[in-house]
């Protein structure tokens, strides 16, 4: 501990200190708190008020104020004059924000919430190659490059499949010069950890290699609608098995059963 002239703790080191270890008691009450919400625990009983919730997680009010703010940023919750705070509906639930997304496909796991983001990624991405066809310079090639490198190493168990499939995504997104495209990052991140593992599970293989090189062959070739072709028919391939499983859920799970035996 770090004291000053009296011997007594420095008051800057330990206002610096505190800052951290408040901020993560804030984002782990976030998280509990949203993966409840998410989940329907609140659906038949009335949110706790902020006193209830220092109580039960162990946390000042400092702590709960802020993490009920961020859960009412995210659409999560609503706080109405002489009413309290309570759960919005779902409707009203801010699904472009990365982590209601991923609670919800985590903890509240929906083929359907799945298929409607990929019918997003089929707007977006293909727009996103043409893009980045057309203004990518030789190091946003090269970070795309790498991504698919890495996708053919974790083929050889030298990288981890959807962290590299990933990679390869948003560095297009990056490539595109677009600051809107890029903010999305965090977003496309998100649900795609949870998307590449579904239909890897339902393929019993990783992403194709394939279909990865043209997309990229054609962003170096400054080709842009071939790298929107190719992109476009790489998600509509990954919708085609998301869609398949909806409809018959049972298959798809007998499937995944069988390649994990």
């Amino acid at each position: 501990m770090h004291t000053g002239h009296t011997g007594e703790p420095n008051e800057a080191f330990v206002a610096l200190s505190k800052i951290p270890r408040d901020r993560n008691l804030t984002y782990g009450l976030v998280e509990s708190l949203g993966q409840l919400i998410v989940t329907g625990e609140f659906d038949a009983k009335a949110f706790p008020t902020e006193g209830e919730l220092s109580r039960q997680h162990g946390t000042s009010r400092s702590v709960t104020r802020e993490a009920v703010k961020m859960l009412t940023a995210k659409g999560l919750l609503q706080a109405r004059p002489r009413q309290g705070t309570s759960v919005t509906p779902e409707t009203q639930w801010n699904l472009l924000d990365p982590d209601v997304l991923r609670w919800l496909l985590e903890r509240k796991f929906s083929l359907r919430l799945l298929a409607e983001f990929t019918e997003m990624r089929l707007a977006i991405e293909p727009a996103a190659a043409r893009l980045a066809a057309r203004r990518a310079d030789p190091e946003a090639i090269a970070r795309i490059r790498d991504g698919l490198r890495r996708m053919i190493a974790a083929g050889a168990g030298d990288e981890e499949p959807v962290t590299a499939d990933i990679a390869f995504h948003t560095a297009i997104l990056a490539a595109t010069g677009n600051r809107f495209y890029a903010q999305l990052d965090p977003l496309i991140n998100t649900a795609l950890r949870i998307s590449i593992r579904f239909t890897n599970r339902i393929k019993g293989r990783a992403a194709g290699i394939a279909g990865h090189d043209e997309v990229l062959d054609a962003i170096a070739a400054a080709d842009a609608e071939r790298a929107g072709l190719a992109m476009h028919a790489l998600i509509s391939d990954a919708l085609q098995l998301i869609e398949a499983a909806a409809e018959n859920p049972g298959a798809a799970g007998a499937r995944r059963s069988r390649r994990a035996g």
